[in-house]
């Protein structure tokens, strides 16, 4: 990769109503900074920009600003998954694309891990019973031996498998090849053996990004495969499921509950059916984000930086053939 001019200019894109990311100023250190929120702000800004920070996962706005890119070498996502930025001009170009890959995974898998614990130990239930002050006796689920199915076996989907491992559950895991050594599954098996692997599964972990492969992947028949005790949670992307299809499931007795952290709509409409069901857990697209985890984005972008400048390899590639990291 050849070195670039000493003072690129980097645009930090952000969604329209976000405040400037923490930590700008280790970037201003090391090149020109231009602030861009829309479509309009964007296209001023890109012409002459050697770097683009998106921090906008959801954003638009690049795309149809492209034509304004006359210097574009480098594309970087703050975020693990970045399908909003696979469209054709950007995946066919030259411009590099890499993502925020290893900053979510464990908290992500704190998250997994907590969710299946408090089915196991039915806390939603439990939660609902000291508002209304009354003391009832159940037993509760037993979380050692549990087999969790995780679809999805990167660096997040390796995460939940060492937390639920170490509770005792048997884990194993669903990716694009099978993999039979794997230090931290029981076995990864191909896409292919999806349906096989579900109906043995008693919790369903969705960690795959959303690509063309995976968007509608959880439809109605999927979750007629499953085991009416498994219990379904997604932490990848929201139209990996097909909502509908979950809310009908889910009311007809065909899979036990859901752990919700991401939907096909965000937010979630107030009136939505998934909100008044007992056996849901819904959060707010937020199971990654803990305290910090802004500036441990920028910072993570100023180390690649560094890397850019001097000219070596970047850190978290992207493979825009298959729409999600590859290392």
């Amino acid at each position: 990769m050849s070195k670039p001019q000493q003072q690129p200019v980097v645009t930090v894109l952000t969604a329209p109503d976000e405040a400037e990311p923490p930590g700008l100023q280790a970037v201003r250190a090391r090149a020109e900074v231009r602030l861009a929120c829309d479509e309009a702000s964007l296209r001023k800004s890109l012409p002459g920009s050697q770097v683009l920070m998106v921090t906008d996962f959801r954003t638009e706005a690049l795309a149809a600003a492209w034509p304004s890119a006359d210097q574009l070498a480098w594309v970087h996502a703050t975020s693990a998954g970045v399908d909003a930025l696979m469209f054709p001009a950007l995946v066919d170009s030259e411009v590099r694309l890499t993502n925020a890959r290893g900053v979510f995974d464990r908290t992500i898998a704190e998250y997994v891990l907590c969710t299946l614990l408090m089915f196991c130990k039915d806390f939603s239930n439990s939660i609902r019973l000291q508002m209304k002050h009354r003391w009832q006796h159940r037993d509760t689920e037993r979380a050692e031996g549990q087999r969790v199915l995780v679809v999805g076996a990167g660096s997040i989907g390796r995460q939940i498998a060492r937390l639920t491992t170490a509770v005792g559950m048997q884990v194993h895991g669903i990716a694009r090849r099978e993999r039979s050594d794997d230090p931290d599954f029981i076995q990864v098996h191909s896409q292919a053996d999806l349906q096989q692997q579900l109906s043995e599964a008693d919790f369903v972990v969705i960690a795959a990004p959303l690509t063309a492969a995976t968007e509608g992947l959880f439809d109605k028949r999927v979750f007629k495969a499953m085991k009416k005790s498994a219990r379904l949670v997604n932490i990848g992307r929201g139209p990996i499921v097909v909502t509908d299809d979950l809310v009908a499931a889910l009311r007809a007795g065909e899979i036990a509950g859901a752990a919700l952290d991401v939907f096909e709509e965000e937010p979630l409409p107030p009136e939505h059916p998934l909100w008044s069901m007992d056996n849901v857990l819904i959060t707010a697209h937020m199971a990654g984000d803990f305290i910090g985890w802004q500036q441990a984005l920028t910072d993570q972008f100023v180390a690649n930086l560094d890397r850019w400048l001097a000219g070596e390899p970047l850190q978290n590639p992207v493979d825009k053939g298959l729409g999600y990291g590859v290392g």
